[in-house]
Formats: C-alpha cells, structure tokens, sequence
C-alpha cells in the first residue's frame, strides 16, 4: 500500500504485525493502539500498549515480540466484533526506544486474517529524527471496517504521540531553578484590619485516575537483573507470561497466541517453577502432577493453566503473589518441553514480568544450539528486603534418563526428591 491508500477488511479477529530488522545500534521499537472517539480518547484505558496490554472491552490486546534472527516484530490482535459501537477508530503506532527511526532498517506494518491471509501491508521508508509513527488506522466506513495506511511521524517519543490524542503521560518532572533571595523590605507599620467573613468549608477534591506510566525494564546479557525493590514492584500480583512461537514448519499449520504459525502439531511447553521459602519449604509449580499452587497460601504461587493445544491466547502464566514477598527466598522459573518437539532449536520465545506495581520485566531467550529439553527463564531472589530479578535463559541438557525437573533441580542446587509423574 502508498501512504495515504485505504483498502476494506474482514470484520473479524486481525493480527497487526509491526516488523523491523534489528543490528547493533538500532533502538527497540513497540507497538500500540488507541481507541478513538471524535479523534480522541475517553479516557486512559482506551490506550494498548506495553504497560497496559488488554482493552477492557477485550477488542485490542498487545501481544508482545518475537525475533528471528535479525527480524524483529511485535503484535496486536484487533478483534473488530469487539469494538465497541462508539469507537470510530482505532489508530496503530510505534515508537523507538533509544534512537529515532531513521535508525530503524526495514520497518513495516502488515494486517493478517484469522487463516494467515495478508489483507494489507505498508513499509514505512524515508524515516529520519521521528521517535513515534502512526503507521495505519482501522475506521468504520457505511458499516464496514477499512484500513487506511497513515505514516504520520512524530518528533516527541510515544508520550508526545499519546498525549496528541488525549492521554494523560507521567513523565519525570525536572526541579525548578531556585529564585534569587528577594531584597527585603524596611517593615511597613502594623495595620489592623477587621477579620474576614467565615467561607463556606471548600470540597474535597474529586480523585482523578494516575497518568499512564510508559516505563519499562528489558534485561540483556549485558544487563541481566532489575531491583523489583527500586522498581516498587513488591505488592501485589506479578504475572510471568512465556509468549511463544516456532520459526521453522514441521507437519501442517496451527494457531498459537491468536496467529498462525508453522509448528509441531502436538508441541507442549510447559511453565514451571521451582520454589523455596524462607522457612527452608521447597517445592515445585507444574502442570505435571496438578501441582498447580495457591495464590493465597504457601507457596504464594500459581499457574494459571496448561496450554496444550495452541488455543490459549496468552501463552502460559504464573501469577506470583507479591503481598507475601516476605515468604520467599528463591524462586526460578522454567521451561520445559512435555511433548512435540525434541529441542528448543527454533523455537521463539519471550518473558514478561508484569508487577501490579512498578515497570514490566521482560527478555528474550536466545537461539538454542543445543538439544536441550529444559530452560532456566528467570531466577527470582530476595535479600534483606531487596527482590530481585535475574535473566537466565539458559538451556540445559539431561542426561540420558534424567527428567528435565531433575536437571534443573541439579544445575540449581535446589535438593528435591523427584518421582514420575504425568498430566
């Protein structure tokens, strides 16, 4: 598509693909959505993006990166029945994170159906100093939905973009220089006025909802830990999400987080977490053996369900209860493969942390070049009251006959008793 060219679209659920080449110096790029009403929000909510990545109405959701080699791309589903009657449109953009998109190689924005179907497609080029884009639009023209290819830049960074269409942004307020002292008067004579009539009690005022934070933390090998503490992530619930796909087809084509992607037709990954309370209890969060957890109680930890089939739309999750921080002393979230593939050779895949309070975490895993069956995600410690997290993305090989658990366990230094068990 040109710029400035519409094309109609199925009503339906479409995956929005927001596509780059990565090398070293190009800054990160997120995607996001604002739901628009007379060119502008009703609120807060009606923005998606990173730190806020479901609409209430359940019509836009942020799905996260992928990479594949020096391709990078980061999704939005846009579920069009689920826009509700009042939206007129729903605007998609990017943003650079460390850098202007000049320095950002091949970017473009590709709008698929249900089946993988492109419906449009626009590559965004000739690209300088911008720091935010709308790339497209979807707008509802005579009851139908149409996409429009935008390419409108911005100079001022997604809060610059965000605030255009009427989002409140918190952003770090700089001191204000301090006055000069004023030269002080010679004391004026005392004067005595009569007291003033009683003013009627002022109301308290009405309590307005917190700007949009656009903060967030991205761990590298270079920077492999943040401070939960520092972050003020330590209450409430944290969400650990592993967001996946596989690069490579194997046997036929299957839905996976809500897109089509080419992989084993009976892939199952399975989220896992080994625990340790401060209390010297021990134990493990897995699908295998129902050990599911408990929010509430020991050990504080959940998950959230077991994808099997490709259906979910979220991939797997554990929700780790922050309120009772105080419980732990470790825990490492894992990975490990139960069937469908013999390694995470082509497998993508990334880690969110999602603190009720403070920036999302996240990573992602690097190329697997071994035949690993498990993987080390994330060590979560706490010293004194400090709670950090570690980025380990390490893939581990067992040993002939040795479970996946019980190499972790091992590499871990975790000294659990392990027995069979199945799903």
């Amino acid at each position: 598509m040109s710029k400035g060219s519409n094309v109609p679209v199925p009503a339906t659920a479409l995956t929005v693909e927001l596509g780059w080449h990565s090398a070293p110096g190009t800054p990160d790029v997120d995607a996001s959505a604002l739901l628009l009403v007379g060119g502008k929000v009703r609120s807060d909510d009606d923005f998606v993006f990173y730190n806020q990545p479901a609409h209430a109405s359940g019509a836009v959701r942020h799905e996260g990166k992928t990479t594949a080699g020096a391709q990078v791309t980061d999704r939005l589903l846009v579920d069009l029945p689920r826009v509700e009657p009042s939206i007129e449109t729903v605007i998609l953009a990017a943003s650079a994170d460390g850098g202007a998109f000049g320095q950002v190689p091949g970017l473009y924005i590709e709008v698929r159906d249900a089946q993988g179907t492109v419906v449009a497609r626009f590559d965004s080029t000739g690209a300088t100093v911008e720091t935010a884009f709308v790339l497209g639009e979807f707008y509802r023209r005579q009851g139908a939905w149409k996409f429009r290819a935008v390419g409108q830049g911005y100079g001022t960074g997604l809060a610059g973009l965000a605030t255009d269409y009427g989002i409140s942004v918190d952003e770090p307020q700089q001191a204000a220089p301090t006055p000069a002292a004023p030269m002080t008067p010679p004391p004026a004579p005392p004067v005595t006025m009569p007291p003033p009539p009683a003013m009627p009690p002022v109301p308290p005022p009405v309590p307005q909802a917190p700007p949009v934070s656009l903060s967030k933390v991205t761990l590298t090998k270079a920077s492999p830990s943040v401070s939960l503490t520092k972050q003020g992530g330590t209450s409430g619930a944290m969400r650990v999400n592993l967001n996946w796909q596989v690069r490579k087809q194997f046997s036929g084509w299957a839905s996976k987080l809500g897109r089509p992607v080419a992989m084993h037709n009976d892939l199952d990954l399975d989220l896992c977490a080994l625990y340790e309370l401060a209390d010297g209890r021990k134990g493990v969060i897995q699908a295998l053996g129902n050990a599911y957890g408990a929010l509430h109680q020991p050990p504080y930890i959940h998950l959230d369900g077991d994808d099997r089939t490709g259906a979910m739309a979220t991939g797997e999750n554990l929700t780790i209860n922050l309120d009772h921080q105080q419980a732990f002393r470790r825990i490492l979230v894992f990975v490990t493969i139960y069937q469908g593939a013999r390694s995470f050779a082509d497998l993508n895949a990334t880690v969110t942390l999602t603190p009720q309070h403070g920036a999302p975490v996240d990573f992602s895993l690097d190329e697997c070049t071994v035949p690993s069956t498990v993987c080390a995600l994330a060590l979560i410690t706490r010293t004194g009251d400090d709670l950090v997290v570690q980025r380990e993305a390490r893939y581990l090989v067992p040993e002939r006959g040795v479970s996946p658990q019980r190499t972790v366990d091992h590499a871990y230094g975790w000294g659990m008793n392990w027995t069979p068990g199945r799903k």
